[in-house]
């Protein structure tokens, strides 16, 4: 489904995107992700999307978010919203829906395909919606995961389902084991 002269635009949800991976056991190598999506259209623009949850000391993601900006990478983050709920309960808002929305929309008039990486179906009127601009769009997500990780209404809409699983091989690095509390690190072993 992807055609070498087309321009070509990726959209990565961060959180729903890194979850997916994670439940199929991988994690995701994002230099290969890019290279791969270069040798499949002419790429223009890659965006990341991720809401930071910052203390005074350390945001667990920055490190990540910081590599991909300086590798090309458009960086989209906002702070991370804690509130208490009804039932008295703290929670945190990370959603960057809205965000992601607003760039893809306006991009659409400067590619000929999308690539979501996100199974959220929140995306669902967004994909039919860049449709009717005449861009296609193929989603990223997976169904191997228990549950699936992608809304049945947002992999209908897509032009293409991509099954992340069938990408490992492609953009995947295996994950890390942590090293065992008795095993002192060692250049071997690091």
């Amino acid at each position: 489904m992807f055609y070498k002269d087309e321009r070509l635009a990726l959209f990565i949800d961060g959180s729903n995107f890194y979850a997916a991976a994670k439940s199929l056991g991988f994690d995701i190598d994002y230099k290969l992700l890019r290279q791969e999506f270069a040798r499949r259209g002419r790429l223009l623009r890659i965006f990341y999307y991720a809401a930071l949850l910052e203390n005074d000391e350390y945001s667990p993601v920055r490190p990540l978010v910081d590599w991909l900006h300086y590798n090309g990478f458009n960086i989209r983050t906002k702070l991370a919203k804690e509130y208490i709920d009804s039932q008295g309960r703290r929670k945190i808002k990370k959603n960057m829906d809205i965000e992601l929305a607003v760039d893809a929309l306006e991009l659409a008039d400067h590619v000929e395909h999308i690539v979501l990486f996100s199974g959220d179906g929140n995306f669902q009127p967004l994909v039919e919606s860049i449709q009717r601009k005449g861009v296609r769009v193929s989603v990223v997500s997976t169904t191997r995961s228990h549950p699936p990780m992608i809304s049945d209404e947002l992999r209908r809409q897509g032009d293409n389902f991509i099954e992340l699983d069938e990408l490992r091989d492609v953009i995947g690095r295996p994950a890390r084991d942590p090293l065992p509390e008795h095993q002192p690190v060692t250049a071997d072993n690091a």
